[in-house]
């Protein structure tokens, strides 16, 4: 298993996916079904740090990148999610530089930043040589999703240390005014996408977002080199109700054709 960030150093553009629900077979499935990462979601998902744990470790014989959002921008549950062998870590609502260096520091073991030194399990996961490497392998993506970084966007980026952002497109729309969907197609979403890919060209980050099926050869095309394709909620739900909606309906021509009238 490489890292994102020697993906990303490469060139190559990475596609997700998205953990919302606890369950290890629904994580070994992901991280064996080709994507470049699958992302453990502790902020809206329902896994709570022994769920985690549990979800890393069904990762951790696929050869996807596993990454962790956690709930906020917090040392404390960053540090602990990284030890437990997360690659890289998603930190909500990063809103201006002081934000975004306090999200680096927990992400890097000194002299580059302030993690605490005990990877538990990512020492055992990754190799004896974790901790002279993590600080160039693990990566830490800051979430661009309030109309507040988008305007300060060039000063939360010149902080080092950011590797990707990640755009949350629900609570970016939001904070615009807008339905928080996935996508707003004109202004002023379209431009604030603009300005979030465009200030990581001219600062050498990855941009980062959340998206769909649909919409991944849009953000791709748009310059994205991070997409989320789907997550494990939503598929399941509508397999769920599609294969009802297919049962019920052949049972209605069923019954029709063995109808004598």
């Amino acid at each position: 298993m490489g890292s994102l960030r020697e993906m990303w150093a490469s060139g190559q553009s990475t596609l997700g996916a998205w953990l919302s629900l606890r369950e290890p077979y629904l994580a070994e499935a992901a991280g064996n079904a080709g994507y470049d990462y699958v992302c453990i979601d502790m902020q809206h998902g329902l896994a709570d740090y022994q769920d985690v744990t549990g979800l890393l470790h069904a990762l951790a014989g696929t050869p996807t990148v596993p990454i962790v959002r956690v709930p906020w921008n917090e040392q404390g549950i960053i540090g602990r999610v990284l030890d437990a062998g997360a690659m890289g870590v998603i930190i909500p609502m990063v809103n201006s530089p002081e934000e975004a260096r306090r999200a680096v520091a927990a992400c890097r073991y000194a002299p580059d930043g302030a993690r605490s030194f005990g990877p538990l399990v990512a020492a055992a996961r990754h190799g004896a040589d974790y901790a002279s490497t993590a600080n160039e392998t693990v990566a830490c993506i800051p979430m661009i999703e309030t109309r507040q970084a988008v305007e300060t966007v060039d000063d939360i980026l010149a902080v080092p240390g950011i590797d990707a952002v990640y755009v949350g497109p629900a609570d970016l729309s939001l904070t615009y005014g807008l339905p928080p969907a996935g996508d707003n197609p004109g202004e002023p979403f379209d431009g604030a996408l603009a300005t979030v890919v465009a200030a990581c060209e001219r600062h050498g980050v990855v941009p980062g977002i959340h998206a769909s099926p649909s919409l991944t050869a849009k953000r791709l095309e748009s310059g994205f080199r991070m997409v989320t394709v789907t997550n494990d909620a939503a598929p399941a739900v509508q397999g769920l109700r599609s294969a009802l909606t297919e049962a019920r309906q052949q049972t209605q021509v069923d019954s029709g054709s063995s109808s004598p009238y």
